[in-house]
C-alpha cells in the first residue's frame, strides 16, 4: 500500500510536470546590449543620445496630475471600440471608456468599462532639466481639433503649450481597431543638455466589477525588463517609494480583467529606465488607499521615466484596455504575460491554462456556440478522450480484485521477509496482469485541466458577464447555489455506482458521503463555469462506472 501511494504521487507529479515540458514559457528575447547615460538612466546602445541631467531622487519620480478643467473643455477621440477623453490642463487622460465592455460596478448601471478614476488622470508629464523639475500638468494645451473621430488608422490629435520661451507639442496618434494609441512629445526651449520625461500613470485603475474586493486583490503593477514580473498593489507599504530598475518594455497597472500600459518596445527606441518610481499616498489615513475590513490596497501611484535626447524628441504608446490574451499575444513582447495564470505554480499551470483558453475559444468561434455549450462539449470530450483509459483501469481493478485472496496469502506467508515478499508480489502482479497503480492514472490526468479552469476562469476576460441558462455569469458563482449542487449530486452518484460489486469497506463508504459533500462546498463560491464542466464531466462519466460494474458482478459470478 506503501508503494502504491508513492507510485501515486509520482503519476501526480508527471501529470503536472509534461505539460510544461510539452509547452514549454516562451523563450524570453535577448537582452540588448545595455548601455548608462550619463544621467545615469540605462538605455539600448542604439538609442539617441541621452540627456545630460541628473536623474531626480525617488521622491521626485511621482509625477502627478494637475489643474482641474471642466468637464465640458475635454476634448474627446471616438475609435469604434472605445473613447478617450483628454483635459487641456496637462493634455492628461481622464477618461477611456472601452465600449465593447460593460461595467458591473454597482453605481455604474452597466455602463461602457470606464478605466480612470475620477480626478486622478493618466498621463501627468513632468519634465527633469538639470536640477529643476517642471511639470506640464498645470500647462494649458490647445488641440488642434475640439474633437476628432477615427475612422482610418494614424490619425493625431496634436496639442502644444507654451511658456516661459519653452514650447511642447504632444501628438498622439490613434487607430481603428486597437485599444492603444501613440504619444508622440517634442520640446524647445529648455537648453541643449535634453531633459528626463516622468509619464505619471495615475494611482491605479478604477474597478468595474460587480465584486470590488476581489478586483481590488487583483490590483498590481506590472513590469517587463529581461522578464514580466507583477507587484501586487498588497504588498506595497502605505506612503512607501519603491523603485524598479530598468530598462522595461513596458509597464502600467493591471485589475482583474483590465491594463493600463505605457510601451516602449520600437526599434532604435529609448526604453523606460533609470528607474520606476511606486509609491502610496502622501497620507496613510485616506480611505482610497484602504478598502474595507480586508485592508485591501486599491490605489499606489506610478511614474515611469524616459530620457529626452537634446533634440527634445520623445515617443512610446499607451494601451488601454481588456487582458484579452489573443489581442495581447499580437502584440508580442510578452504582453499576454501581463495576466498570468497559476499564481505561484505559474510554471505547471500557465501552459495548460493558454492550451485550455486556446481550445474552448476555438470551439466558440468555429461552432458559432455560447461558452456554456462549449464547457458542455469539453467536458464530454475530455471523458470521451480519458474512456480507453478509464476502461483500462477498471479491467485492472477487477483483475485486482481477483487476485486479492491470493496477495492476502502472500503477504501472511512472507510478512517477516520484506524481500521475499516483494519478490512474490511482483510474480503476482506479472502473472496476473495487474498494475497496483493502474486506476490512478485516469483520475489523476484531469485534475491539471482542472486546476487549468479554475484560473481559467478566475483571470479570463471572454468568461466575464456570459450568461448561460439560469447563470448570469459563468466567471462568478451561481447566485442559486444549483450548479453546486449538481456537481455534488453527481459526484456522489459516480462514486457510488463506482463501488458497485466492490466488497465491503468502512473507510470506502465514508469517503462515498465525504468527498461529495467537501468538494460542494469547497466549490460552492468558484465560478459557476468550472463547475458546470465539472458536473458535465461527472454524468458522462456514470454510464462508463455502471457498465464496468455490471462486468465486475459478471466476474464475480464466475468465480463463485
Amino acid at each position: 500500500m506503501e508503494r502504491r501511494v508513492i507510485l501515486a504521487f509520482l503519476l501526480m507529479l508527471i501529470v503536472l510536470v509534461l505539460p510544461g515540458i510539452l509547452f514549454p514559457p516562451k523563450k524570453t528575447p535577448a537582452k540588448r546590449p545595455v548601455g548608462r547615460d550619463s544621467t545615469g538612466t540605462p538605455s539600448p546602445t542604439p538609442a539617441p543620445a541621452a540627456p545630460e541631467a541628473a536623474v531626480p531622487p525617488p521622491s521626485s519620480f511621482l509625477c502627478r496630475s494637475g489643474a482641474f478643467v471642466a468637464p465640458s473643455e475635454t476634448i474627446w477621440v471616438a475609435t469604434p471600440h472605445a473613447r478617450f477623453g483628454f483635459s487641456p490642463a496637462g493634455a492628461q487622460l481622464v477618461s477611456a471608456e472601452l465600449l465593447d465592455y460593460k461595467s458591473f460596478a454597482p453605481s455604474d448601471s452597466e455602463r461602457p468599462v470606464q478605466l480612470v478614476p475620477a480626478g486622478l488622470p493618466l498621463l501627468a508629464h513632468c519634465l527633469v532639466v538639470g536640477p529643476d523639475t517642471i511639470s506640464l500638468t498645470d500647462w494649458r494645451f490647445t488641440p488642434n481639433v475640439p474633437a476628432l473621430r477615427v475612422q482610418r488608422d494614424s490619425v493625431p490629435l496634436t496639442l502644444t503649450a507654451e511658456r516661459g520661451g519653452a514650447r511642447v507639442a504632444l501628438t498622439y496618434v490613434f487607430f481603428v481597431d486597437e485599444y492603444r494609441f501613440q504619444v508622440r512629445g517634442h520640446v524647445t526651449g529648455l537648453g541643449s543638455a535634453g531633459a528626463v520625461l516622468l509619464v505619471g500613470m495615475g494611482d491605479g485603475l478604477r474597478s468595474v466589477e460587480a465584486d470590488t474586493m476581489d478586483d481590488f486583490r487583483h490590483f498590481a503593477v506590472v513590469t517587463k525588463a529581461a522578464k514580466t514580473q507583477s507587484l501586487a498593489f498588497q504588498s506595497l507599504k502605505p506612503g512607501a517609494v519603491k523603485v524598479l530598475d530598468g530598462p522595461f518594455e513596458w509597464a502600467g497597472f493591471k485589475s482583474k480583467y483590465f491594463l493600463a500600459a505605457a510601451l516602449a518596445f520600437e526599434e532604435n527606441q529609448p526604453r523606460f529606465g533609470g528607474g520606476i518610481a511606486i509609491g502610496g499616498p502622501v497620507t496613510v489615513t485616506t480611505s482610497s488607499f484602504f478598502s474595507g475590513r480586508a485592508g485591501v490596497a486599491t490605489r499606489t501611484t506610478l511614474a515611469l521615466t524616459l530620457p529626452v535626447p537634446p533634440g527634445g524628441d520623445f515617443r512610446y504608446e499607451l494601451f488601454t484596455g481588456p487582458l484579452e490574451y489573443r489581442q495581447l499575444a499580437r502584440l508580442d513582447h510578452d504582453l499576454d504575460d501581463a495576466n498570468p495564470y497559476g499564481g505561484v505554480l505559474r510554471p505547471l499551470i500557465q501552459p495548460v491554462s493558454v492550451l485550455v483558453v486556446n481550445i474552448l475559444i476555438w470551439m466558440h468561434d468555429r461552432l458559432s456556440l455560447a461558452y456554456g455549450w462549449v464547457l458542455v462539449i469539453f467536458g464530454i470530450l475530455v471523458r470521451a478522450l480519458l474512456w480507453p483509459l478509464n476502461q483500462k483501469a477498471m479491467e485492472s481493478s477487477i483483475r485486482m480484485q481477483a487476485v486479492a485472496p491470493l496477495i492476502k496469502e502472500t503477504q501472511e506467508r512472507y510478512k517477516n521477509d520484506p524481500e521475499r515478499l516483494q519478490r512474490e508480489m511482483m510474480r503476482l502482479y506479472k502473472e496476473h496482469n495487474v498494475n497496483p497503480v493502474g486506476g490512478c492514472l485516469p483520475m489523476l490526468i484531469p485534475l491539471p485541466v482542472l486546476f487549468a479552469l479554475f484560473f481559467v476562469f478566475a483571470n479570463t476576460i471572454e468568461f466575464r458577464g456570459v450568461p448561460f441558462l439560469w447563470l448570469p455569469d459563468l466567471s462568478r458563482a451561481d447566485p442559486y447555489y444549483i450548479i453546486p449542487a449538481i456537481m455534488g449530486l453527481s459526484m456522489f452518484v459516480l462514486s457510488k455506482v463506482g463501488q458497485i460489486g466492490v466488497p465491503p469497506n468502512p473507510q470506502a463508504k465514508t469517503m462515498l458521503y465525504f468527498m461529495p459533500v467537501f468538494m460542494t462546498l469547497l466549490l460552492l463560491r468558484f465560478a459557476s463555469g468550472l463547475n458546470l464542466y465539472y458536473a458535465v464531466s461527472n454524468i458522462f462519466s456514470i454510464p462508463q462506472q455502471y457498465l464496468i460494474a455490471r462486468r465486475r458482478l459478471r466476474e464475480q459470478g464466475k468465480r463463485t
